[in-house]
């Protein structure tokens, strides 16, 4: 599957924020962000107007960079949640939180979006007491996500059981049994990340 190989506090650096790609390397003085705040290359200390599509254009950006989606991908998220019931943009977000490497990442089971996906893509975690190791899985509430038994005795499990993180409302946790239940579908509300859903949604419905 292509995925992108580049540097990734460049990332941040270009959407002008801290999107915490790298874990908890993002909290410490080796951040980029945090030393150079301002966009890659020889123009980036320059200060531009952005037109109305280039705010736009941003914000889809961040939102692709914050869930590490390519185009095709983020693309067809939005067409999908385009033709569901509700609000186009909510169904994104809403789409892209349900994601298997999104929820193990919630859970606490990785330090970042890229580290979830490389756990789920090693085979470390079963869905419905069935082994799934798609990243792009989607779930619907009423799933079970387990960590698989051979996996549980390794000092990676046992450290995140030792150090549980605190959980979204719609998610339910029991660190003792390395489970995890969906309780219902995030609202909005239940999703923090820093975007605003109604610039994408114009962005491509011109």
């Amino acid at each position: 599957m292509a995925r992108y190989t580049g540097a990734h506090c460049r990332i941040c650096r270009r959407e002008g924020m801290k999107l915490f790609l790298k874990g908890d390397r993002c909290y410490t003085d080796k951040c980029a962000f945090a030393r150079r705040g301002y966009a890659p290359g020889q123009h980036g200390q320059s200060k531009k107007k952005l037109s109305n599509y280039g705010v736009q254009l941003r914000e889809k950006q961040k939102a692709k960079r914050i869930y590490e989606l390519l185009e095709g991908q983020f693309r067809r998220y939005f067409e999908k949640a385009d033709r569901m019931k509700g609000m186009t943009g909510e169904n994104l977000l809403r789409l892209l939180e349900m994601r298997l490497d999104n929820v193990v990442f919630r859970l606490g089971y990785g330090s970042s979006r890229r580290e979830a996906r490389q756990l789920v893509n090693h085979g470390h975690f079963l869905v419905n007491g069935k082994k799934v190791d798609i990243p792009s899985y989607g779930l619907s509430a009423g799933d079970v996500i387990t960590v698989a038994d051979k996996s549980r005795s390794s000092e990676r499990f046992k450290m995140f059981a030792e150090n549980p993180k605190a959980l979204p409302n719609w998610l339910q946790g029991n660190v003792e049994n390395f489970e995890a239940k969906v309780v219902a579908e995030p609202s909005r509300a239940d999703i923090d990340v820093p975007v605003n859903e109604t610039l994408i949604v114009e962005l491509y419905s011109k």
